[in-house]
């Protein structure tokens, strides 16, 4: 049995162009004919997977509602840990320098894999086969889910806070990026200038650094 014939019995899938599945794993420091395309379909396609099931699971549910349990059902952190269980590591193809750094373990590399997988599925059969696969790995997540307890992000949480108050938003300013492009992380400030409160928070993304900070400041207010 060949490496990827093991890896179709984890995924419960076998592929019938087993060139798309490399694709899938192959970072783009291992070659120019890498994974980001298929990643950039998959993550459009388990987002329309996750929002229909949604959709169809609580009728009674907000948009609000949904869309937060959407964020935290499709963000990087979920995706990665379904990749370690799938053990994906184990099957990339990376460059030199991300196998000397262990790109194999970083998160963003194997959430980007799993995407591509699912992206790399459609192609090669169809859209309802590609939502099985994308369900099989989150039938358990979404039995689990409860809109009533979908907790709204920390800069969520702040504006509302702020804007019950009458007072200004907070403003984001980034004070430094660094990193590859392919794996950059980012500083950010957030400033309430009516408390004259200033927290910075990092992140592998502005979004997220974004939201550290403002989970900082949520702290800070509530200890007040």
């Amino acid at each position: 049995m060949g490496k990827l014939d093991s890896l179709d019995k984890r995924i419960g899938y076998t592929f019938s162009n087993k060139e798309l599945q490399i694709q899938s794993l192959t970072h783009r420091s291992a070659s120019a004919k890498n994974n980001e395309r298929l990643e950039f379909l998959g993550d459009s396609i388990l987002g329309f997977v996750i929002s229909k099931e949604l959709f169809q699971r609580f009728p009674d549910a907000q948009e609000g509602q949904l869309s937060r349990l959407r964020a935290s059902l499709v963000k990087g952190d979920t995706l990665a840990k379904i990749a370690r269980e799938l053990e994906l590591g184990n099957y990339l193809q990376l460059g030199s320098g991300e196998l000397k750094s262990g790109g194999y373990r970083r998160s963003s590399i194997l959430a980007d894999a799993f995407e591509a997988l699912i992206g790399a599925v459609y192609l090669d059969s169809d859209i309802k086969q590609a939502e099985h696969f994308v369900l099989q790995f989150y039938n358990e997540k979404l039995a689990a889910c409860d809109p009533s307890k979908a907790q709204k992000d920390p800069k969520t949480q702040l504006q509302e806070i702020l804007q019950a108050e009458a007072s200004a938003l907070p403003v984001y300013t980034v004070l430094k990026t660094g990193g590859e492009a392919h794996n950059q992380t980012f500083e950010v400030e957030c400033f309430i200038q009516e408390r004259n409160i200033k927290q910075t928070g990092t992140g592998t993304s502005r979004r997220k650094a974004e939201q550290a900070a403002a989970s900082k400041v949520l702290e800070m207010i509530s200890n007040e």
